[in-house]
């Protein structure tokens, strides 16, 4: 009797209860499973995809068009492509990967996985489940080559999956597109043979602004030296989304070499928008195309070289006509 009231008042004995652990042992390290360690495959087995799927064409593409009124050019260039294939895109912010995802066709959308940081995206366990579920997408490493990261990708585009790769390895901090890293998509590219499909993305930043990068890319009142601070939030405006022609690399080719020809064709994509399409293919042969880097100046510089938003204003009206050259 004197046991069961003693039961009552302190800790229930093994197994009624937890089990103690002996001092003198030292406790294993927890197990994680979080980062590059999470398990995202139940994110591709057949249910998940379709609830995806349903989502992404009913709840996703719906409002991002909304928020977001988009033109697409190039789309042909996927008509007779053969999945799977590495999408390259520019990144400003956090619409780009939903607007790109719904912009692709049907037959890419919905066995498309998406290369996403593994100490942001997936540094919470609701975090990975959320991300994993909405996006399909896979943790990498974006401060160091990580084998384990490129291996998974791989993998991934055997198995014939698409893969969508933001090769700054993160937002851009002003507007202006950061340096690309060879080590993923042109060497994920020369590693499984599949083509990279260059994509420029115009106007995401005034829509959804990097938090501290400006409000809707205003252009600076003072000499602060960077973009006017101001509030975050969603603002509705025009954006463009270009795919370029698919690209494979040379014979002999190094990573290097053919990541610097995926960054000119993003930035050859850059130029059509603030020109036309003639324009810009004759500077890309010539090598001119404006860098999508910015001018190598001040940040206030920079900050005011950068494209006003165009509230309002639909993007097709926005951009000369294409005209025929002549001689």
């Amino acid at each position: 009797m004197n046991g069961l009231a003693g039961l009552g008042r302190g800790r229930r004995p093994f197994p009624l209860g937890a089990p103690t652990w002996p001092g003198s042992v030292e406790r294993p390290a927890p197990e994680r499973r979080v980062g590059l360690d999470y398990d995202h495959e139940w994110s591709r087995r057949y249910p998940v995809r379709l609830a995806r799927a349903v989502v992404l064409d009913n709840v996703t593409r719906p409002v991002a068009r909304l928020v977001a009124p988009t033109t697409v050019r190039g789309d042909e260039h996927l008509r007779h492509l053969d999945p799977p294939a590495i999408f390259v895109a520019n990144h400003a912010s956090h619409l780009d990967t939903p607007l790109l995802l719904t912009t692709l066709p049907v037959r890419f959308r919905h066995r498309t996985v998406v290369a996403a940081a593994a100490d942001y995206f997936f540094d919470r366990q609701w975090k990975a489940m959320l991300w994993s579920f909405s996006l399909a997408a896979i943790p990498i490493e974006r401060s160091r080559i990580n084998r384990r990261s490129i291996d998974t990708a791989a993998e991934l585009l055997d198995d014939g999956w698409n893969l969508v790769i933001f090769p700054e390895g993160g937002r851009s901090p002003d507007g202006w597109a950061q340096t690309f890293h060879p080590a993923s998509a042109a060497y994920l590219a020369r590693r499984t043979g599949r083509p990279v499909v260059p994509v420029h993305l115009h106007g995401t930043r005034h829509v959804l602004p990097k938090a501290g990068g400006g409000e809707h890319g205003a252009r600076p009142a003072g000499g602060s030296g960077t973009e006017a601070r101001g509030r975050g939030g969603v603002r509705r405006s025009p954006v463009a989304v270009l795919f370029g022609s698919p690209l494979t690399p040379d014979e002999g080719e190094d990573a290097r070499r053919f990541n610097a020809r995926i960054e000119a064709a993003v930035a050859a994509l850059a130029d059509e928008v603030a020109t036309d399409w003639w324009t810009a293919r004759r500077r890309a042969a010539a090598g001119t195309s404006p860098s999508i880097h910015g001018p190598q100046a001040s940040p206030w510089r920079r900050a005011w070289a950068l494209e006003p938003p165009h509230a309002g204003t639909p993007a097709p009206e926005r951009w000369p006509r294409e005209r025929w050259p002549r001689n």
